[in-house]
């Protein structure tokens, strides 16, 4: 005779005070704890690649300031221009490059802004290359 063999063919006892468990809430009982919840979104914020603001050296500055002077110029012409230039990443150190094209609509010389018609708004500090048609007499010059 075998140790619970009383107690084998005996229906399964059921609560009069508690219902029973459904299926889905018994199963989530066992379901994996997240302990460690945000720690995936963090690993993924830290291996983003971000590139750091780079420092300008005269000459460039010198061309950048060239170009702004055209532009203003040629600012009633309102040229099409390509601007590549840096933003700074709000939530760690360095940032992005991002380029702009579009029609040149205003030069702000007191907020140091280069504004495009389509409405973005570049500051002068994080310009990094500026493309166009209004240089193209610089290039026969070389």
């Amino acid at each position: 005779m075998g140790k619970y063999d009383d107690i084998i063919d005996l229906p399964h006892p059921t609560s009069t005070k508690h219902p029973r468990m459904s299926l889905l809430d018994r199963a989530a009982q066992f379901s994996p704890f997240a302990a460690l919840t945000g720690h995936e979104s963090a690993i993924a914020e830290t291996a983003r690649l971000t590139d750091k603001k780079p420092e300008l050296d005269e000459d460039r500055k010198e061309e950048l300031n060239l170009r702004l002077q055209i532009l203003r110029k040629h600012i009633s012409d309102k040229p099409e221009v390509s601007i590549t230039y840096f933003v700074a990443d709000t939530a760690k150190e360095g940032g992005a490059f991002l380029q702009a094209t579009g029609f040149l609509k205003r030069l702000d010389d007191i907020e140091r802004t280069l504004i495009l018609q389509n409405g973005t708004i570049i500051p002068m500090d994080d310009i990094y290359e500026i493309e166009g048609s209004a240089f193209d007499p610089l290039k026969s010059d070389l």
